[in-house]
């Protein structure tokens, strides 16, 4: 298949597959790492997101998302 012929998702995964190839498992990690750290500043976002909140309520919501993902795969 040509590449023009390809879907986004089949011409990610086709070059996606070639890095890997040309720059060996640790190469293909550390572009992956620089390339796909996302946007923004998640420190200071997740001190807003969990500002004022307490362990347990952390913990709490960590079961609860836990236990959807379950219920899901079910």
């Amino acid at each position: 298949m040509q590449i023009r012929e390809m879907s986004d998702q089949e011409f990610q995964l086709h070059a996606l597959s070639i890095l890997q190839r040309e720059l060996g498992a640790e190469g293909f990690a550390r572009f992956l790492r620089l390339y796909r750290s996302g946007r923004g500043n998640y420190t200071e976002e997740r001190d807003q997101w969990l500002k004022g909140a307490t362990i347990d309520e952390i913990v709490e919501q960590i079961r609860a998302s836990d236990q959807t993902v379950r219920q899901v795969k079910q």
